[in-house]
């Protein structure tokens, strides 16, 4: 049996996730910053004879971490799950702001490495599965803070990636593109991006442009693929590096691929309708 450790599993991908590894017999440990949103997990597990724990965890908090993981153990493998998003112009946001993003983002993903990497390299084995964004790829008007903290994660993840694979640690980036999730209630927008600027009147044009990029099926993405690729390239030693997810998300990084920026660029601005 394999244990996992997932952060940030109250809702979203990391909920799906824990029921996921659950359902396949594995002893998860579904970690969040307020363990009653963790009932209903809690629910299924009992009624399915899952082995399934939720465990206080908040990301931001080195504390809380170290009490975390000195209560279970160092998993076999490490979900990085939680996340935060601030919509911001890149000229707008307050020290604090962007600090918020980063913190949660990306100091929150070392620290949990920090955390639990080394127990894996000591026992010669363990799987990390870092679960970034599209946004590492490219960087969308007015969510630069976001965009920029999943670029950080991508280089955090193949850097790691390199300095822990020789001692049996496997590392895995996901990136996902638009799926319906509870993000939208870790979303703040900053002090200065008020309804009442032309640069949030461009912001909620260009939302409606993006969502536009998803075929149009007439049903809403399955949040529950990103849930299966994160167990997949879990349990996968062949697995790649990076995967994409999403249709979104595998058309932007192919036309960014063809091409230099300034193609992308153009391409990306005519799909939008973002000359402007």
């Amino acid at each position: 049996m394999t244990t996992v450790l997932i952060t940030g599993s109250s809702t979203g991908f990391g909920a799906l996730a824990a029921r996921s590894f659950a359902e396949l017999g594995h002893d998860v440990i579904a970690t969040m910053r307020t363990p009653a949103k963790g009932d209903a997990l809690l629910d299924d597990a009992a009624e399915h004879g899952w082995s399934l724990r939720v465990v206080a965890l908040d990301v931001t908090d080195t504390a809380s971490i170290e009490a975390a993981v000195a209560e279970v153990g160092v998993p076999d493998v490490l979900v990085n799950n939680a996340g935060v998003e601030l919509k911001s112009p890149v000229t707008a946001a307050a020290d604090d702001e962007m600090l918020w993003q980063f913190d949660a983002n990306v100091f929150g993903v070392a620290r949990m490495l920090r955390a639990v990497v080394p127990g894996m390299r000591e026992r010669g084995s363990g799987v990390v599965v870092n679960v970034g964004s599209i946004a590492g790829l490219v960087g969308r008007p007015f969510a630069g803070f976001y965009a920029a903290s999943k670029h950080a994660l991508e280089g955090l993840s193949e850097a790691l990636r390199f300095e822990v694979g020789r001692q049996g640690v496997r590392v895995h980036l996901i990136q996902p593109g638009q799926f319906p999730t509870a993000l939208g209630s870790n979303t703040r927008y900053a002090e200065a991006f008020d309804p009442g600027t032309d640069d949030r009147a461009m912001s909620d044009r260009l939302d409606v442009a993006i969502r536009g990029l998803v075929p149009d099926t007439g049903e809403p993405a399955d949040a529950q693929e990103v849930a299966d690729v994160i167990v997949r390239v879990a349990l996968d030693p062949a697995a790649p590096f990076r995967t994409l997810v999403g249709g979104d998300a595998e058309m932007i990084a192919a036309v960014k691929a063809q091409g230099t920026f300034e193609e992308f660029e153009a391409a990306m601005r005519t799909t939008l309708d973002w000359w402007d």
